[in-house]
């Protein structure tokens, strides 16, 4: 499913115009970018959680050469299904 469909299955659930649907889509997805992006957990209860996984540096192979890299820790977000999405 691509956003512009998502979008218009919100505004149809929500029975609001696409533009309205698109602005509350696009409001959601910044909110949970800022708050994951300073360190926060968010939960929706039976639905699931968005947190920051934490990797630590590690060592790796170019594939093409074979030498072996250090890849530095990075931080990501990681999203876990609730038990209401588990099952599907």
């Amino acid at each position: 499913m691509t956003k512009a469909e998502f979008v218009a299955a919100v505004a149809a659930e929500l029975d609001v115009p696409k533009n309205v649907a698109a602005e509350t889509v696009d409001a959601f997805v910044k909110v949970t970018t800022n708050l994951l992006k300073s360190g926060n957990k968010i939960t929706f209860p039976g639905f699931g959680t968005f947190n920051v996984s934490e990797r630590s540096a590690r060592k790796g192979r170019n594939p093409q050469t074979g030498a072996e890299i250090q890849i530095a820790a990075s931080k990501s977000g990681k999203f876990t299904s609730g038990k209401d999405l588990k099952g599907l």
